[in-house]
């Protein structure tokens, strides 16, 4: 499923699992959905199940937003205690769509609690107290881990999950791996196919730590290498330190949970040579979270520090805010310098963030997926390079890999039904009526009166030389909806045969011939019979694409 089919059908509001592999787009699908909402005056309560997550969506974690904290039962007493708070109350009652990021990482047991407090709060036998819910992450990444470090079991496996029954929606592009070499071997350790050519891959990357650059970060599994490492380099350096202290404001609980989640210390210190990541994601300032650099100064007016990135730009590096918002407000916000000393970082806080280039050592894995997230954190077999080894490394919960076949069926059965709802015409009324029963306004608040209108917007980059699929990805709209605004343009003569035979993809145009004349005998109308009548060897979209340039 494409990001764009996974939108429209997050639209719906329908309850939704969006899954995908490291770099398939789940966060740009579900930071496009927020916004979406919001511009249909819907906020969303967003969450994420471990405190880094957290921070990293200017979310609350979910045992803070259900007011179960860290029990791991939901006794009666919990439970009268959490109904006599007013403000989450409120905050539950006030709800209308409950996003949970790193699903991974949420036990099975407090999901069910929070569907109960969701139903009680509520006073609704539905599902979350008829929340629309949007469950987030991949279970090949690290699990859910109980007291004292004891496995325990995932949210798929819970009551909660099974009433929810979401659909799912499994993204299967791919943003962040650069070579299909490397990438065949993620999949395979995704798919428990690995074999030894697939380790012999990995090991070739083997190296001795000293052989490598200082700049090139390290990634290991336990906190203490990390902390010995990093304060070893910057002990080398030479020149005067600069610290940065943390502020914050708000909520203490909050605030406290914040600085659990926040990939930058309280206490930052720096030196000229120190080699540094940004903790934040920055578009316009030009970083990312996991963008490498290293400290050439400090600016003279703000103090602030100059970094050199790996790409050679100079870059100076201002406070960043960290905060918990609810409802449009700021709760509670810690201020630091997005960087933090990179020589050396967990592999649990590197989940989420995207290297150019990572050493590793991989040989003291003790859980499973633990080994893939420090592979996948890179975009290319160049960029690893591999300081220890176990097998365990390509070790991947069994109960996930078994899992893993039936959500990738659920996810292609999603897709065609919203095919065909929208073949219909019948998911954009699913849509206005979601708007409306969430309290929304079905056209986007703040719009001007006089805007270019989506079909308009399609019309732009028809003109621009872009094809079907490069404007649905680029609009994140489905195939279909795209289809249907070239249908309008072509039935209002804005385009002609010709402008809309140069819309169809090269590989699909060998096939015009055989499909058009099952069209011929079955009918266009519908695609489903024609689908049939080709023996489902061609897509839902790719016959809505060729339909266009038939009679």
């Amino acid at each position: 499923m494409t990001q764009g089919e996974a939108l429209q059908i997050l639209k719906t509001g329908a309850n939704v699992f969006l899954t995908g592999s490291p770099g398939a787009g789940k966060t740009h699908t579900v930071n496009a959905y927020v916004t979406w909402l919001r511009e249909h005056g819907i906020e969303p309560s967003i969450t994420a199940s471990t405190g880094i997550a957290a921070t990293h969506i200017h979310g609350l974690t979910i045992h803070s937003w259900s007011g179960i904290g860290i029990s791991d039962r939901l006794t009666p007493e919990l439970l009268d205690r959490i109904q006599s708070k007013e403000h989450t109350v409120k905050r539950i009652q006030k709800a209308r769509v409950l996003i949970i990021d790193e699903i991974s990482m949420l036990s099975g047991d407090v999901l069910s609690m929070v569907d109960r407090v969701c139903r009680e709060v509520r006073g609704s036998e539905l599902a979350f107290g008829g929340l629309q819910v949007v469950l987030v992450g991949d279970f090949f990444q690290l699990p859910p881990i109980g007291r004292r470090g004891a496995s325990i079991s995932f949210a798929f496996e819970s009551d909660a999950w099974r009433a929810l029954n979401p659909l799912v929606c499994y993204l299967l592009e791919q943003h962040r791996q650069e070579d299909d070499t490397f990438l065949d071997v993620l999949t395979a350790i995704r798919e428990g196919t690995w074999d030894h050519t697939h380790v012999s891959e990995i090991t070739a990357r083997e190296t001795e730590g000293s052989d490598l650059e200082d700049e090139v970060p390290r990634l290991y599994t336990h906190n203490e290498d990390v902390d010995r490492i990093n304060e070893e380099q910057l002990q080398k350096l030479k020149g005067a330190s600069k610290v940065y202290e943390m502020e914050s404001s708000g909520a203490p609980t909050l605030i406290e949970s914040l600085k659990r989640g926040c990939l930058s210390p309280e206490r930052l210190m720096l030196r000229p040579g120190a080699l540094v990541m940004c903790t934040k994601n920055n578009q316009a300032a030009g970083y990312a979270n996991g963008t490498l650099g290293k400290v050439e100064g400090f600016e003279h007016a703000t103090g602030n520090p100059i970094i050199e990135t790996a790409d050679g730009r100079s870059l100076t590096i201002a406070p960043a805010d960290w905060a918990v918002e609810e409802d449009g407000k700021v709760r509670a916000k810690v201020t630091q310098v997005p960087l933090r000393l990179a020589w050396a970082i967990t592999v649990h806080k590197s989940q989420g963030m995207s290297m150019d280039q990572a050493a590793m050592d991989l040989s003291r894995v003790f859980e499973h997926g633990q080994g893939y997230v420090a592979l996948s954190r890179v975009r290319s077999l160049s960029g690893l390079h591999l300081l220890g080894w176990s097998e365990h490394a390509f070790s991947v919960h069994p109960d996930v890999g078994r899992m893993d076949k039936s959500f990738r069926e659920l996810s292609e059965a999603a897709r065609g039904a919203f095919t065909i709802l929208e073949d219909n015409g019948e998911r954009e009324a699913m849509e206005r009526n979601f708007i409306q029963a969430a309290g929304g306004s079905v056209e986007p608040i703040g719009a001007p009166k006089k805007k270019i209108s989506t079909q308009e917007e399609t019309l732009e980059l028809v003109r621009a030389g872009h094809n079907i699929p490069e404007i649905a990805k680029l609009r994140v709209l489905t195939v279909g909806t795209i289809c249907d605004h070239v249908e309008k343009l072509k039935a209002e003569g804005t385009l002609s045969r010709g402008d809309i035979a140069a819309l169809i993809p090269e590989r699909l145009k060998k096939h015009e011939d055989i499909v058009h004349e099952t069209f011929s005998k079955v009918g266009a109308e519908k695609l489903a019979p024609a689908h049939a009548g080709l023996k489902k060897k061609y897509s839902y979209d790719d016959l809505r694409i060729l339909r266009l340039t038939y009679a």
